[in-house]
């Protein structure tokens, strides 16, 4: 997968993709992040991006023709399967679309700022718009680097446990259930005997029981999602 990102800050996303998981897929040769400079596309000797809104109001609005020059520049060097504005009214991005995007080769996400961007750009190049949730930040570098994260992470090879990703919470609107490490002991709290017992259908079954628990009592709206119901539990069970 190759994932080409348009940032007015671009160092705000030099961390996340430098350190662990992303670092190893990239190492591996299963994932490239490439982040691009605007300014490098805008023209004057201060290498504007932004201008005032037609109609007035306050903040700034992202200028459309250094955004156009980037994206068919890198138009020009392949050809993406979608090209992603991150913006807060933007589908909100979730398990099911992470999946999705995993199975894509080439991303293209332009992150967006001030009061966002020219709408002549989102009406000729965006294919898909994404919000990571209803609040407002400085700018789309953090929730791009929030989307990379977890369509990289899907990549097979990219976790060292193939099967890691496949049971993380959300992948069947479940949360996951708790889990635990040694000391099986610890100031008076055990861990549950059952994950001691080397017994792998009744450990399947007590980590599906909590989840379903854990979901229903934390996100009923998850739940609810999931289809399951009452007679789905005894079946299981059965």
């Amino acid at each position: 997968m190759h994932i080409d990102i348009i940032s007015v800050v671009p160092g705000l996303l030099e961390g996340p993709f430098s350190h662990s998981i992303l670092k190893r897929a990239e190492e591996k040769g299963l994932a490239t992040v490439r982040v691009h400079n605007l300014r490098d596309f805008a023209t004057g000797k201060q290498k504007q991006v932004d201008d005032y809104a037609f109609g007035g109001g306050a903040g700034m609005v992202m200028m459309v023709e250094p955004i156009a020059k980037c994206i068919e520049s890198l138009q020009s060097q392949r050809e993406y399967d979608e090209i992603i504005y991150m913006t807060p009214d933007g589908e909100t991005f979730d398990q099911p679309m992470a999946n999705s995007l995993s199975l894509q080769q080439n991303l293209l996400i332009l992150c967006g700022h001030y009061k966002g961007v020219d709408e002549r750009i989102r009406e000729r190049y965006i294919t898909k718009e994404i919000s990571i949730g209803d609040f407002v930040l400085s700018g789309g570098e953090l929730a791009a680097a929030v989307v990379a994260d977890a369509v990289i992470r899907l990549i097979p090879g990219v976790l060292n446990d193939e099967t890691s990703a496949l049971t993380d919470s959300f992948q069947d609107h479940l949360l996951a259930p708790p889990v635990y490490t040694r000391p099986a002991e610890w100031q008076g709290m055990n861990v549950p005997e059952v994950l001691l017992s080397g017994h792998e259908a009744k450990i399947n079954e007590w980590r599906f029981e909590a989840s379903v628990r854990r979901t229903r009592e934390r996100r009923p709206d998850l739940w609810a999602k999931s289809g399951l119901g009452e007679s789905d539990l005894k079946k299981r069970k059965k």
